[in-house]
């Protein structure tokens, strides 16, 4: 047998399917060899995501213990690099318990629920060259439409928990998903204006110049929401420890109290993965032909980097400093930076409908100018919106009332 995919084949421009499509090809014939592709390369998404998020997970638990002038995981394997490995063999035969009281189907899909969001994004991640397993032309609208299936999974763990400290952790979970997700799909308009297309693909092909440097408030805005969508520190008030214990997921244990933080883990690669693609060029580098991964990897990996900086660095916010960072700071920012590219869109695209490298470049040094001017305006704004509660004074209640 002898089964390969023609140029006129839909799938023929996805280049590891199509290598792995013609080897299987070989010995099966053209319609089960489909099908095994198809899961071959849906086992080779499932199990890189949890072996990244078991990665990172052991990186993150070493850099923070770092900063905080500790070791960190260093028992099992060198410098404790399996340690993963060996938390997920405890949780495996930990007891799996759900609540007596709880809805037993939600219970048990929620972390189906949260982890599919994480796998089915990097379906259309580039990470080199044709590699994508899908080359969707409308990859950005696919991949808001795809993350906001977490907000239903948070809500859903809470309300099927039928624990009150889930219920409390998932509402705020929901509440900071649907005001930062407004200033993030703002911010990538603006991308797309710049680029001129949503496909994934061509945002990168559109970056002589990265657009971190062309649109900075809108990386500034796009980073800062996905943190909070994330439940990253600062922004983790759906599972405030001192408040709430574990927040929504506070009645999951063994598998499913896994499966819960392999997406957690897996979904800031997944979200670092997005960013690279979107402003710092994708695989784009030296010898990217032949070394475009690599970029792509190591591209991903300071921008991890960068997420536990922050989640060691600073403290968790008060829930009205959440919100009003997401509607009075992050949103003014996210309009400014549309209104400012459709202008710059508008008067710089030539007749082709094309930027060149030079007008990214003016491009980049407008943006940076409002950018510095907006920090500084809507800083002090939001600093004097959203300050620490004062101490109660006698001015502020008569005795009557403090009795």
């Amino acid at each position: 047998m002898n089964c390969v995919l023609t140029p006129d084949n839909i799938l023929y421009d996805t280049l590891l399917f199509r290598v792995i499509h013609d080897w299987v090809g070989t010995v099966l014939p053209c319609g089960l060899s489909y099908a095994v592709s198809g899961i071959a390369i849906m086992m080779l998404l499932v199990n890189g995501v949890l072996l990244g998020a078991g990665l990172f997970s052991w990186f993150e638990r070493r850099l923070i213990g770092r900063f905080h002038n500790r070791i960190g995981p260093n028992r099992w394997g060198p410098f404790g690099a399996l340690q993963p490995l060996a938390d997920l063999v405890k949780l495996i035969f930990k007891e799996d318990l759900t609540p007596r009281t709880a809805d037993r189907i939600l219970f048990s899909i929620v972390p189906v629920a949260m982890l599919a969001p994480v796998v089915l994004v990097m379906a259309v991640v580039p990470f080199a060259k044709d590699t994508a397993l899908a080359n969707l032309n409308v990859g950005v609208l696919y991949i808001l439409a795809i993350t906001s299936i977490t907000s239903v999974a948070v809500f859903m763990a809470g309300w099927a928990s039928d624990n009150r400290y889930a219920l409390f952790g998932a509402s705020r979970g929901v509440a900071v998903l649907i005001s930062y997700e407004v200033p993030v799909v703002m911010s990538l308009l603006g991308v797309v204006l710049v680029a001129g297309s949503m496909s994934l693909d061509d945002v990168v092909s559109a970056q002589t110049v990265p657009f971190l440097l062309v649109q900075p408030m809108a990386f500034f805005v796009f980073f800062a929401g996905t943190s909070a969508e994330l439940n990253r520190t600062p922004f983790d008030l759906a599972e405030a420890e001192s408040e709430l214990i574990a927040g929504f997921h506070i009645e999951y244990s063994g598998v499913k109290f896994a499966l819960i933080q392999a997406a957690e883990f897996g979904a800031v690669l997944t979200s670092s993965a997005v960013m690279v693609t979107l402003f710092l060029s994708g695989w784009s580098g030296p010898l990217s032909s032949y070394l475009g991964w690599a970029w792509f990897l190591i591209k991903i990996g300071v921008l991890a980097f960068v997420f536990s900086w922050v989640r060691a660095s600073f403290p968790r916010l008060r829930i009205d400093q959440l919100l009003a960072f997401a509607w009075k700071f992050l949103l003014p920012l996210s309009i400014i930076n549309l209104f400012a590219t459709a202008l710059e869109v508008y008067f710089f695209r030539d007749n082709n409908g094309m930027l060149d490298t030079g007008d990214l470049w003016i491009m980049a040094a407008i943006n940076f100018g409002i950018a510095f001017g907006c920090l500084l305006i809507f800083g002090t704004l939001i600093k004097e919106k959203v300050r620490p509660a004062g101490p109660l004074t006698g001015a502020t209640f008569s005795t009557g009332e403090a009795d």
